[in-house]
């Protein structure tokens, strides 16, 4: 499996760039994200939200 198509996660620094906002920020909507699932029962990886995830909460991305 190539390393393109291994990772499912956004990171920090992914949302940084994708949305041009601070490292603070970007970890505010990391972990937004991330107790939204918890409370939809999914298990969450600190620090990383799907990129699927990811894409259907953010108008405009995908």
């Amino acid at each position: 499996m190539d390393e393109k198509n291994c990772c499912i996660y956004y990171t920090a620094a992914d949302l940084m760039a994708l949305l041009g906002i601070s490292r603070s920020r970007a970890y505010k909507l990391l972990k937004q994200m991330n107790e939204e699932l918890e409370e939809q029962g999914y298990i969450v990886v600190a620090g990383k939200v799907p990129k699927k995830y990811f894409s259907e909460r953010c108008y405009g991305l995908a």
